[in-house]
């Protein structure tokens, strides 16, 4: 059957284009006005249609967190971002594992200078030097040199500093980002407090993997009484390996709101995603008191 404008009903031909409605995708427009003059009888259709797309994206499991994989060794980085570290020279995020065994080999060679077991470009031996390195990669559009610089701002109380940082790092795609933007527009910290801004980036942050955000978004159905949505918030976070969400699916199995099977399912898919990130070079790394 031939595709027609939902308003018109004019046929799409080759001197007539039809545009899907932005929305729900359901129908089609062949101009603006027709999708203006349609719009009081498909608002309704077309907001219970777009409500379920977005709960299609919203809850979809992430296949691994906002953080990634070592650029080295390529498994999984922790959710504990203390278990990693990050130089000046090129922002990149690096498990301990891997720092750790470059130090060893260098302090087996008998280097009395460290070099970044990613970039390889010596490691600043000042405050300053460090200091240059991140104004280098901000000014490239590093979005994990301006979270940390967002960072620096916000520990010392200047939160619209911070808030400049951190939303030009969201801005780049840095879920880190969205989810402290989130937390300065709820708090209303260098910006004024926002709701919809609020969880619009709670939202960005979660769907890109951020467990603390996907956490959050099920306390916040939790706390409006939604609680099959805050259970599947839970659980997707329990996926990621975040033992707290973990501890909410039990007790949401305690209170008969998880079923067994789904309580297991996240049990098992908890203990993949902690066990991922494992490897015998970590867990040596792990040991020494430097860290």
């Amino acid at each position: 059957m031939d595709e027609v404008c939902a308003n018109c009903g004019k046929v799409a031909v080759d001197d007539v284009q039809l545009k899907k409605c932005g929305g729900c995708e359901l129908v089609k427009y062949c101009s603006v006005d027709c999708q203006k003059n349609h719009r009081p009888k498909h608002k309704k259709a077309c907001k219970q249609r777009a409500a379920e797309i977005r709960d299609d994206e919203l809850f979809a499991q992430p296949d691994v967190s906002c953080y990634g994989e070592c650029p080295i060794c390529c498994l999984p980085l922790p959710l504990d971002k203390s278990k990693s570290s990050m130089n000046t020279c090129c922002c990149k995020l690096i498990c301990l594992g891997c720092d750790w065994a470059n130090k060893k080999r260098e302090d087996e060679a008998g280097q009395d200078h460290h070099k970044c077991p990613f970039c390889r470009e010596p490691l600043p031996k000042t405050r300053e030097e460090a200091h240059s390195n991140y104004m280098k990669r901000i000014k490239a559009n590093d979005p994990m040199a301006l979270c940390q610089m967002g960072g620096k701002h916000y520990h010392k109380g200047d939160y619209e500093g911070a808030f400049q940082y951190y939303t030009k790092a969201a801005e780049l795609g840095d879920m880190d980002g969205h989810y402290k933007v989130s937390c300065l527009f709820y708090e209303g910290e260098g910006v004024a407090k926002d709701h919809k801004m609020f969880m619009y980036h709670l939202e960005i942050a979660a769907i890109g993997g951020h467990h603390i955000a996907r956490h959050n978004l099920g306390a916040y159905e939790y706390r409006n009484k939604r609680i099959g949505r805050a259970m599947q918030h839970w659980i997707i976070a329990a996926n990621l390996g975040y033992d707290d969400a973990l501890e909410r699916v039990k007790k949401g199995f305690q209170r008969g709101w998880v079923s067994k099977d789904d309580y297991a399912a996240a049990l098992r898919g908890h203990q993949a995603a902690v066990d991922a990130t494992k490897s015998q070079q970590r867990e040596e790394a792990y040991k020494e008191e430097i860290y």
